[in-house]
């Protein structure tokens, strides 16, 4: 309902400047040397991508706001909780690579060892033993198969020792490469959720992306906004512009970059404004139509940027003195 009012207003704003600047122009100035035009501005819309209660305004209308400053701010209650949510993902993420190239932990490790230490006794003990067996072998008193029997028990123990030593070897050294890069991966992704998450919640406190002014509020603190639905409109000073009609034979006179004199009722002191745009098209008149009564009535808008443009307001008509004298 809002939105309908407003385009309602900005149409029947339109007609109205509209209707003046042909009245003017069929009218004309006594001595010709006037075009008719009016003071346009083009806003800047700002909304919040999501929907929710506007908690705040920081300005009202008619105010100016320097480049960045704060506008309004809707709820942020949501998008605070994905942002907390997202920073612990962050932070699990962290934690899960760290722990892979930790390896175990001491307790852990202390239990290999203990089951190194075991081995080494066991095999301190068939060393022994063969040492001892071997002399009594070469002199007959054991057959040569109890000998065989404690070397196999040395031999043994031996690689028993081996493989609990590199099993602790291994438990130290943490997880396999393509484990780690597999955790750095889920760290990169938890952290562009935490990055998306901080965006959302910085829109909904959108800054002034230029100086400008407080041109309208379409909705009030404590009233529900839908989400990409204006909620205020600024106007900078380099989107106030005037535009102006000439007459079809006076045309070739104007160029982007001339500077032409204007004056309207409200604006002071007759001021200068730059031509930035040119129509191509004719206004008012179809360009099919070129009889000679017709040819008077084709003219064409130009757009110009005014060197002091923050007391105009956009609607008012102005005149603009022609260039190269009067008709």
């Amino acid at each position: 309902m809002k939105r309908q009012t407003i385009f309602r207003a900005a149409f029947a704003v339109g007609a109205l400047a509209i209707v003046v600047v042909g009245w003017r122009i069929s009218q004309g100035d006594p001595e010709g040397r006037m075009l008719s035009g009016y003071i346009e501005g083009e806003a800047i819309y700002l909304a919040a991508p999501a929907s929710g209660t506007v908690e705040a305004i920081y300005a009202r209308e008619g105010d100016r706001i320097e480049a960045g400053g704060q506008t309004f701010l809707i709820d942020p209650g949501v998008q605070q909780a994905q942002e907390r949510g997202a920073n612990a993902a962050v932070e699990a993420a962290r934690a899960r690579a760290d722990d892979l190239r930790k390896g175990q932990r001491e307790q852990e490790l202390d239990v290999f060892d203990a089951e190194l230490a075991s081995a080494e006794a066991q095999l301190r003990e068939a060393e022994t033993s063969y040492a001892r067996i071997e002399p009594l072998v070469r002199r007959g008193i054991y057959a040569p198969a109890r000998l065989d029997q404690e070397r196999a028990a040395r031999d043994t123990a031996r690689a028993q020792v081996e493989a609990v030593r590199r099993r602790r070897g291994v438990a130290a050294l943490g997880a396999r490469e393509d484990a780690l890069r597999a955790a750095d991966q889920q760290i990169v992704e938890a952290e562009g959720g935490l990055s998306e998450a901080e965006v959302r919640l910085r829109n909904l406190s959108p800054r002034a992306p230029t100086e400008a002014r407080v041109e309208e509020i379409f909705y009030r603190q404590g009233e529900f906004a839908p989400a990409n639905q204006p909620i205020m409109a600024l106007l900078p000073e380099n989107q106030i512009k005037l535009r102006f009609f000439v007459p079809e034979r006076d045309l070739a006179r104007y160029r982007p970059g001339a500077i032409v004199r204007f004056s309207c009722d409200s604006c002071g002191a007759p001021g200068t404004a730059r031509i930035t745009w040119i129509s191509p098209r004719p206004e008012f008149t179809p360009p099919i139509i070129y009889s000679q009564g017709s040819r008077d009535r084709l003219v064409f808008m130009i757009e110009a940027a005014p060197d002091h443009p923050r007391t105009l307001q956009p609607g008012l008509p102005v005149d603009v003195e022609r260039l190269g004298g009067s008709r």
